[in-house]
């Protein structure tokens, strides 16, 4: 897996700047671009510019280009959030940090192209299915990752089914799942989903395919329902219906050493390769 780290990080890189556009227009600030969303949905961020490499990795972004894509973002009222591998731009963390901006680690672990994916265990009448665009759990799929992430643990949380289906409730109101189902339609976004014989969602995670690339991102188990399996088997499916839709290179990213350890027992290794995020949630 080291020998082709090179060639991974460039589809990495490729794929990084690609799904974005697939939701978002692109505006450059010198080497510098900002993802600007179409429609309603989650803010993208900013990055250094695959129209403009940084030479060498020498870092020529300036703390005024930053400042330029910070005050565009709050004229669009949106986080002043930045994204980008670190190989990519070595100097830009500093510079980031320098700003004001908190940035975070998320090393990537790619799957391994030779390891057999087998799906894993579930508890007796959880079940597993891809989500359609008017799949009737789709409304608390999408809410889920919020309760999930709001309680960051692999231990039992305490939000259940009650607070799921307040959280999407909230999705209605705010349109979220009516701007998502064009996107599930259009084979942008997969999304697939651990349900409890009642139908409500246990567990969920999705991926964007693109150029025969694709990150596993949102993967979120119901604090109530965690230490069962749920996620590992929610990541297995996910790479299984990736690889069956000619997806090449199936990567994630990960902000804890024990999530890891679930990931690396489905095949995924370190990819040398390492995501940073400012200002931002993690993706998963």
């Amino acid at each position: 897996m080291r020998g082709m780290s090179d060639s991974l990080r460039a589809r990495i890189e490729e794929y990084y700047a690609a799904v974005p556009l697939l939701f978002a227009d692109a505006e450059d600030f010198g080497p510098l671009r900002l993802f600007v969303r179409k429609e309603p949905g989650t803010p993208y961020y900013g990055g250094p510019s695959h129209a403009q490499p940084i030479a060498g990795g020498s870092g020529t972004i300036t703390a005024a280009d930053i400042a330029r894509v910070r005050a565009r973002q709050r004229e669009l009222g949106v986080p002043e959030a930045f994204e980008w591998l670190a190989e990519a731009a070595p100097a830009l963390r500093a510079r980031v940090e320098a700003a004001g901006l908190p940035v975070e680690e998320r090393p990537l672990m790619v799957l391994d192209p030779h390891h057999p994916v087998s799906p894993q265990p579930l508890p007796d009448g959880v079940t597993l299915r891809v989500l359609s665009a008017d799949d009737p759990a789709l409304p608390k799929a999408l809410a889920l990752p919020r309760l999930a992430f709001a309680e960051p643990s692999t231990a039992g949380g305490l939000a259940g089914p009650v607070e799921l289906s307040a959280a999407a409730e909230e999705l209605a109101v705010d349109d979220t799942v009516e701007v998502v189902r064009p996107t599930i339609r259009a084979g942008h976004k997969v999304l697939i989903a651990a349900l409890a014989p009642d139908g409500t969602p246990l567990a969920v995670g999705h991926y964007h395919p693109a150029g025969g690339t694709t990150e596993i991102g949102g993967v979120g188990t119901l604090p109530t329902a965690r230490r069962q399996g749920l996620a590992a088997a929610v990541t297995a499916a996910l790479a299984i219906h990736a690889r069956n839709h000619r997806v090449r290179t199936v990567f994630l990213a990960y902000a804890e050493d024990t999530v890891a350890r679930i990931y690396a027992r489905l095949g995924f290794r370190s990819a040398d390769v390492t995501l940073l995020i400012a200002n931002q949630p993690a993706r998963s």
